[in-house]
Formats: structure tokens, sequence, C-alpha cells
């Protein structure tokens, strides 16, 4: 089956080395590592974000060849950062990432992120976890084949961290291809597939279950995963 989403040598100078990454529809992906070991310049990188290095392929389509709104439908890329210093009512956010007009879209959007009593609200005064969950719902509203996802899991209470997988696990199911950086290993199984980045490169790629069974992710956090939970790996 022909890959989804092909990369071929994308990177960032300084920051990540050249690598390659396919993605295939119906997959749920986590992207793991250190704190700067590449995780985000990998999904900018893939984006075509800040100048990148290499090729990338959606659907067949060249990114960088596509027009910007053609762009919208194939990806949508969520950074990190939750900040938005505009008084933009939550509602009109999630508008402004649609294609076209389609107020029923953005009302089923509330719906699934359970906003409706936000919508009304100036997006700057909410916290920083509804924020997140706005912020998502705007990165769903074109559809796209793929979500680029950076730490979409931060600063949410216990019941939002797990309702967000199920949302993102059934639109992988659906047929599109997502990737998800996150930094909480406990996680893991949730997940179809684990990528691993250090130190500016990708260095480790399977199912949660096979890189758990290892030493791959001990050598690379410096923990170990025991029958009582995570911990330090010891000597």
């Amino acid at each position: 089956m022909t890959p989804l989403l092909r990369a071929a040598g994308v990177g960032m100078d300084g920051r990540l080395e050249p690598s390659d990454l396919d993605a295939r529809a119906g997959t749920l992906t986590a992207i793991i590592g250190p704190n700067g070991g590449g995780k985000t310049s990998l999904l900018r990188a893939i984006a075509r974000i800040d100048h990148p290095l290499g090729k990338v392929w959606i659907d067949g389509t060249d990114l960088d060849r596509a027009t910007i709104p053609h762009r919208r439908t194939l990806f949508s890329f969520l950074p990190a950062a939750r900040d938005v210093p505009w008084p933009i009512a939550a509602r009109d956010v999630i508008a402004l990432g649609l294609t076209r007009a389609e107020p029923d879209r953005v009302e089923a959007l509330l719906d699934l992120l359970e906003l409706g009593s936000l919508a009304g609200r100036p997006i700057d005064r909410l916290s920083t976890g509804e924020r997140a969950r706005v912020l998502l719902a705007r990165a769903l509203a074109p559809r796209p084949k793929v979500l680029l996802l950076d730490e979409p899991l931060s600063n949410l209470d216990p019941y939002w961290t797990l309702r967000i997988l199920e949302i993102l696990t059934q639109i992988a199911h659906d047929g599109s291809a997502v990737l998800v950086s996150l930094h909480d290993l406990n996680l893991l199984d949730r997940f179809d597939r684990a990528i691993v980045i250090a130190d500016g490169r990708i260095v480790a790629d399977g199912t949660p279950e096979q890189l758990q069974s290892g030493d791959r992710l001990s050598a690379v956090f410096g923990v170990e995963k025991t029958s009582a939970g995570w911990r330090i790996a010891g000597p």
C-alpha cells in the first residue's frame, strides 16, 4: 500500500539530520524523545516551516508545489505553543480553519470537543487546556489527510488526555495519518507506532511493544519499564 505521507531527507540545519519517514492512512504515530531531541523540528520540517531540507508528499502531492488552499486540505500542523494574544471568540478561531463556509462543521467540532459553553468567549480569556481544545478543533476543521500535532496532550487534565486520544484514534482509523509528539511514555500503548528521535536524528521506529521490550528507550531516556511502572534506569 502506498504511504499517505512520504518524507525524504527532511531536516533542519543544526537541529535535525536529513531523515526519511513514511506514514500510512489509518495509523496513529507517537513521536517521542528527550527535550531538544528533534521532535518539533521533524514535525515542522514535514509541514515545510523554517526552510527545511528534503521533500514531502501527501497523497502523491509535492507540498512545495501545492497552493496554500490545497495544502490546508492535505495537512494541519498544531504547534506546541498555546498563546493567542487576540480576543477572538473560540467559535471564530475554529472557523478560521475551514477551507469554505461550513457552519455545521464548526458546530460539530464544538460538540466533539465539548466547547459549546465556551464558543462565544475570547480565546485569550480561556485556560491553557481550553485553548488547546479550541486550537485542536481548528486543526481538525478542514478534514486534513495528515495531522501533525506537537504536544497536543500537554496541559490537559486526565479526562481530556484520554478523550483526545480517543478522538485522534478514531480520526486515524477513519483514514488519516496522525503524528503526535509527546513526553508521557505511559501513553505509548495507545498508539500504533512510535518513532524515537534523539540528538537530531531518528534512532528507532517500531510498535510501542517492540520499543518497550528492548533497551532502546532506556538508552535514550535513561529510564526503564518495570512491573511497577517507569523508573530511572540503574546500572
